[in-house]
């Protein structure tokens, strides 16, 4: 069957024909790519057209698809069982290789998705400071749970805007959304409520609006902002925990929060995550504490035994940071001089291994800045990628990612593959 076929068929017993929005490829006016299997840099669809793969899982296929290291865990892991709702030592050993690897953090609680880790964690900030508000960053995604789907409104700051049906108003008229690296924007709304804000979240390096890292001064005035009124500083790093650094943002941006959340990154790719604080705060977590939070399968032995591998490898071997960082450099750099050769003014933004290119001529710093992108024109380009064998992010607005799996001959192929579909996007702006 074609990926049309699949999908066509896939709309009539799935919402949308796919289990995660940005799959459906509908902002770039496509159909899916139905994967049938993956190696190394590559993934192979339905219709046996390969690709060189810049989404790998989104953030946590570090290594590569179906990396030796990560096959051979799957593969003993599932001798010894696959669920059994009681403690296994390799929960023990993965929390201590993720508390000792976290400057900061002295407890960890694993939980089965990004979504649930950032869920938990707010939910602990609010019992831990027996506050109710809590501030996010329009821009930054932090899962979809309800407190958490809110959108600024016109003013510098607002809440009560949910971004999603079925979505209570007394439920987000506790979330108040400021902007990103906009430290006056936080300011005013700790002034407004002085006593009442639990929590501030972000992403301490945005992937949900294109790559955006925070400004250092915007952090370090975060920290002082939340010492100063007892605010719990909450890092989301679903995307970035283990990836930008083995010592995740902390070492990589030089500021520790109270908290932090983790993603699939920590399971190899198999469903998973994790949020973690200081010991004080981590206690009151049930059944230490009075703060309530449960799981079947969390801590789950199949997905516990694979992020300790992947874990470990990269702790084992810092030159795989080093190899995809400068492969992220060599793109970007390989990208502006193509933008230049064509007086193309979009924007790269690389961070570590992740990237974007912006399709605006606006500097990008913030949410607003992004909003100004092309989207048409990244249609245009992501459909010329795919013809050329390159999948990216079918959306302006997602990180593409870079793997150890990755070659020179990939990243020079992909940088052929660019320039044509550059020139198509100049040959249509010129239309």
């Amino acid at each position: 069957m074609s990926n049309q076929e699949l999908f066509d068929e896939a709309c009539q017993y799935i919402p949308g024909g796919v289990n995660s929005p940005v799959r459906a490829f509908q902002s770039v006016e496509s159909a899916p790519v139905f994967v049938k299997s993956a190696k190394g840099s590559r993934v192979l669809d339905e219709e046996n057209h390969e690709y060189i793969d810049y989404i790998c899982s989104w953030g946590p296929l570090i290594l590569g698809h179906n990396h030796p290291v990560i096959q051979q865990a799957i593969i003993e892991a599932s001798q010894y069982g696959s669920s059994f709702g009681l403690p296994t030592k390799i929960e023990v050993e993965m929390a201590k290789l993720v508390v000792e690897s976290y400057e900061g953090i002295d407890m960890v609680r694993m939980v089965n998705s990004g979504t649930e880790a950032t869920m938990s964690a707010l939910r602990v900030a609010r019992g831990y400071t027996k506050r109710n508000k809590i501030i996010k960053f329009e821009g930054n995604y932090h899962g979809h749970s309800d407190g958490l789907l809110v959108k600024a409104g016109s003013g510098a700051m607002t809440f009560q805007t949910p971004t999603s049906l079925g979505i209570p108003e007394e439920t987000v008229s506790q979330t108040i959304v400021c902007v990103y690296n906009d430290l006056t924007s936080v300011k005013k709304a700790i002034e407004q409520y002085p006593e009442d804000i639990a929590a501030i979240i972000l992403e301490p390096i945005a992937a949900n609006m294109g790559i955006i890292q925070a400004d250092e001064e915007f952090l370090k005035g975060l920290r002082q902002l939340c010492d100063e009124y007892h605010i719990v500083l909450i890092f989301d790093e679903v995307i970035t925990g283990f990836r930008v650094d083995y010592h995740s943002c902390p070492k990589f941006l030089g500021v520790v929060p109270d908290m932090v959340c983790f993603g699939k990154i920590i399971g190899g790719g198999l469903p998973v995550g994790a949020y973690g604080g200081k010991k004080e705060i981590m206690e009151l977590v049930s059944p230490s504490g009075p703060i309530y939070q449960a799981g079947t399968l969390s801590g789950n032995p199949l997905a516990m035994r694979v992020g300790y591998a992947q874990l470990t490898y990269l702790k084992d071997h810092p030159e795989v940071y080093q190899h995809i960082t400068s492969s992220a450099q060599y793109l970007a750099k390989g990208i502006e001089k193509i933008l230049n050769e064509l007086h193309l003014p979009f924007q790269v933004h690389q961070v570590g291994s992740l990237l974007t290119l912006f399709f605006t001529a606006q500097d990008v710093h913030q949410y607003t800045d992004v909003q100004t992108c092309d989207t048409h024109l990244y249609t245009i380009f992501f459909k010329e990628m795919l013809k050329q064998g390159i999948l990216i992010a079918p959306s302006q607005f997602e990180a593409w990612f870079i793997s150890d799996s990755h070659t020179k001959q990939d990243l020079d192929d992909t940088l052929i593959a660019i320039h044509q579909a550059l020139v198509k996007v100049y040959d249509a702006m010129a239309d």
